[in-house]
């Protein structure tokens, strides 16, 4: 894929803060239609990363091309062609949720009933329409939270920011709003910029992940490609139906690419270097006359990737690692 073809294209962005480097020397790009989610604490740069790209912010150094179009040149161009959701909504608590649509719709040069329309129409999408002509002074978080996302929709983005869009949300919130952000990609085609410290949702909605600490990239890619890079074992679980015996057990350690097999209640659980490595293990039992009633090769998950990154970044750097286990939710709710 050309660099025309790239909704985002940046290199070496910089940028400082009186309270030191908030973002060094980022690199990545954005797809066209990908969800491409920004992962890390607070404080690893997801905010400032958004800013810049949005033109909300210079840079101190680097370049970047959003839509073909310059960010801090064209900023107000660009702008017109993106939607971006801010962690707190911003509503305006004197108006209904349709007015707070309308607004912004008439500020976007919208005419009156363009922006009614459209508002409306959203409102609905987002199951707010029985509220549309209520005050959002009483509005729940959720609730908030989908009108501003109706906002951010409101002119029809190519390219939307969203910055922790289910922070506050109860569970049903949150699934219902990472389904809605799962459809605007896949469904709609909108490429789609999520910046958040939930794993769990960065794992349903992403195809790509950019891990940033203090600023620093520490890693860029698929989970799977990035799982391939950190990972020098791989997991097998055997179902024999019975603990694996010693003999079994020391048949499945001699093979060339395994470093350990342990047995377990109902079998065994083999290491191995690779996927790859699965049928000489499946053979080895065959050739030790164990029934194998299942196998179950187990790539390593988003967690898994994500803290062996977390240990990487720490052992690059000569200050102790941020507590994230404390800072990060594994699963969003179902």
């Amino acid at each position: 894929m050309g660099e025309r073809d790239l909704v985002i294209d940046c290199e070496a962005l910089t940028r400082s803060f009186p309270a030191g480097v908030a973002l060094d020397a980022l690199t990545l790009d954005a797809r066209p239609g990908e969800v491409l989610a920004l992962l890390g604490p607070n404080g690893a740069g997801k905010t400032t990363t958004m800013r810049l790209l949005n033109g909300v912010l210079l840079p101190d150094s680097g370049r970047a091309s959003v839509l073909g179009l310059d960010p801090w040149t064209q900023g107000e161009e660009l702008r017109r062609r993106t939607g971006v959701l801010t962690e707190n909504a911003g509503l305006d608590e004197r108006f209904t949720a349709l007015e707070n649509l309308e607004f912004v719709g008439r500020l976007r040069g919208m005419t009156e009933q363009a922006a009614r329309k459209r508002g409306m129409d959203l409102l609905e999408r987002f199951d707010m329409g029985h509220r549309a002509d209520v005050r959002v002074q009483g509005f729940s978080t959720g609730q908030r939270k989908r009108i501003a996302l109706a906002r951010a929709l409101l002119h029809d983005p190519e390219l939307l920011f969203l910055d922790e869009p289910t922070s506050g949300l109860d569970p049903a919130a949150t699934r219902d709003v990472v389904d809605l952000i799962g459809s605007l990609a896949a469904d709609h085609g909108r490429t789609v910029v999520l910046c958040t410290h939930f794993l769990g949702e960065a794992g349903k909605l992403a195809s790509r992940m950019a891990v940033l600490f203090r600023g620093v990239l520490h890693a860029f890619g698929t989970p799977g490609d990035l799982a391939a890079e950190l990972w020098s074992r791989f997991e097998v679980r055997l179902d024999l139906g019975a603990p694996a015996a010693p003999p079994l057990i020391a048949a499945l350690t001699s093979l060339p690419h395994v470093h350990e097999a342990v047995a377990t209640e109902r079998g065994a659980i083999v290491f191995t270097s690779a996927r790859d490595d699965v049928p000489s293990v499946v053979a080895a039992c065959v050739r030790e006359r164990s029934t194998v009633f299942g196998v179950d090769p187990r790539d390593p998950n988003l967690e898994d990737v994500y803290f062996a990154l977390e240990a990487q970044a720490a052992r690059s750097r000569s200050t102790p690692a941020p507590d994230l286990v404390g800072a990060f939710s594994a699963e969003v709710p179902s």
